[in-house]
């Protein structure tokens, strides 16, 4: 089944190709919501003493003006990530005086959409674009879902490594950044295929607060805890199901990406946010002088597409995502599915970041065929199955024409990345690379082990709702984090880029020199 990962790995390790791996880098996002000591939605704004959403580099909003996001630079080492981000919410929280960080994906008791506030980003055109846009999020698909939580993986395999490689299977009439890109793509579609196992392994949303579905009906499966908890009993991530991030409307919407190559990838993203659409014309786009959204297209613009994972360029100026795939090629891939993690201040474990790391590697070197219309339907129908009812004895997945047990695909995955692991081990001289093998095949093995599971668990022995649960855990972190202690010299790092983002937004402000419709237009048409 993986002879094509079996040969890359056995050449790697005969040619001495497999010590390139070794400067891979990692970055991570966070999102976690504030909320007031009572773990209510605060309704205060960002707060200055945390810099500028806008211009931060680690410190930003993502929906809502209460949902912060966490940016760590990348790390060589994954668990360097990890401390980076610790060190940022410990900042963060220790400007804070009473709030709260809410230490799961789902949300805290929500009041009605107007307790939601949109992000702001100050009054230059940059910042008022970010804010438009929401605003077409809330017109088109309403404020619950988009206050969502999750922690985003971003992974560079190690540059070293391309040349290398190239040189081992690159074709003759292929450039070094054609072929990396065609692996990069072929790492994202593995990613897309097998991206139910990360929902399984690292779900830690399987209850919500009765407040999330507001007038929604919950699904015939769910059961109840006390009078405010609806939970899936074999559920995994509710977040990645169908009341959270989904394209499962991309058909209705006309939405068909492409994950072929960057340039086919690149213009079906490009031919959606051209494509006007009627249903969100009949919303306006600029009504008695205000916008409502940036445009009544499928997309408004790339990130409107909820995908679980995305081939990347950092951006420069006022690029467009699409645009940058298309002139520099991909730079590094970001996995989305991965749930806040309520048992760690972090949110993510050393572990949990080791077998991200194993899976990304896995996934590059497997056999990876274009993926079909038949089969982005099994996608789809697989990452729902499992975020519902991922931990449901005999559960059946489909694998094109195969239907087979999660467990016995899962163990079959787990086995070929076994094999990966020890190749990273030996190239980064630890045995963190199998533990992490070993300890997701142990929750394959024994399900009431999953993160999901035991978030269940502890709400049934403690006979608490989700938002008890939540809350508790929430507390805890916050103790955590403010007995930590950052170094001066760190601490003054902090301090002093804040500062630094409010005098760039501040700068940006001033010079801003279009008017905001003359400066939408260029956006779209590439010329700013």
């Amino acid at each position: 089944m993986y002879k094509r990962l079996e040969q890359r790995l056995h050449n790697l390790t005969t040619n001495h190709l497999a010590t390139h791996l070794r400067e891979a880098y990692t970055g991570l996002e966070k999102e976690s919501l504030r909320v007031t000591p009572q773990s209510y939605l605060a309704q205060t704004p960002h707060p200055k003493v945390l810099g500028s959403a806008l211009t931060h580099p680690w410190i930003t909003t993502d929906y809502a003006e209460s949902l912060l996001e966490l940016i760590t630079p990348p790390q060589a080492q994954s668990g360097d990530a990890l401390d980076f981000l610790l060190n940022i919410e410990t900042f963060v929280y220790q400007q804070l005086q009473d709030e709260l960080l809410w230490t799961t994906s789902m949300p805290c008791v929500l009041g009605s959409d107007s307790d939601i506030q949109i992000a702001e980003y100050g009054q230059s055109n940059a910042g008022l674009m970010k804010n438009i846009y929401r605003r077409g999020l809330a017109w088109r698909y309403g404020k619950t879902m988009q206050v969502i939580a999750g922690v985003h993986f971003n992974y560079s395999i190690a540059e070293d490594f391309w040349p290398a490689w190239y040189a081992e299977e690159g074709a003759n009439d292929e450039t070094l950044r054609t072929f990396r890109d065609r692996q990069y793509m072929a790492l994202t579609r593995n990613l897309l295929r097998y991206g139910w196992l990360v929902i399984y392994l690292f779900g830690t949303s399987p209850a919500i607060c009765k407040s999330f579905l507001g007038n929604q009906r919950p699904s015939s499966s769910m059961r109840e805890i006390g009078q405010h908890t609806f939970y899936e009993p074999y559920g995994t991530s509710l977040r990645m199901g169908n009341i959270g991030y989904t394209n499962s409307k991309e058909n209705e919407a006309g939405i068909s990406v492409c994950y072929d190559n960057v340039h086919s990838y690149a213009e079906s993203l490009r031919c959606a946010i051209n494509t006007p659409c009627s249903k969100y014309a009949e919303i306006g786009v600029k009504v008695e002088g205000h916008y409502r959204q940036l445009n009544a297209n499928i997309l408004q613009i790339e990130n409107e597409y909820y995908s679980t994972v995305r081939p990347k360029q950092p951006l420069q100026g006022f690029e467009k995502p699409i645009d940058a795939l298309q002139d520099r090629g991909i730079r590094y891939i970001e996995l989305r599915s991965t749930d806040v993690n309520a048992f760690h201040p972090a949110g993510l474990t050393r572990q949990q970041l080791a077998f991200l790391e194993v899976f990304m590697h896995f996934c590059l070197l497997q056999e990876s065929p274009h993926i079909g219309a038949a089969e982005r339907a099994d996608i789809n129908h697989n990452q729902f199955l499992v975020a519902h009812q991922g931990r449901l004895p005999g559960l059946q997945l489909q694998d094109l024409e195969r239907t087979v047990a999660l467990k016995v695909w899962a163990d079959e995955l787990l086995h070929g990345m076994a094999a990966v692991a020890g190749v990273l081990d030996e190239v980064h001289q630890s045995a963190i690379y199998t533990n992490a093998v070993k300890q997701q095949q142990e929750l394959i093995a024994k399900p009431q082990y999953t993160p999901s599971a035991h978030m269940l668990d502890v709400m049934h022995e403690n006979n608490e709702s989700f938002f008890a649960f939540a809350q508790r855990k929430s507390e805890e972190h916050r103790h955590y984090f403010m007995q930590r202690d950052l170094s001066v010299d760190l601490q003054q790092s902090f301090e002093q880029m804040a500062k630094t983002s409010l005098q760039e937004q501040a700068h940006i402000e001033k010079s801003d020199g279009l008017d905001f419709d003359t400066f939408l237009k260029k956006y779209f048409a590439g010329t700013l």
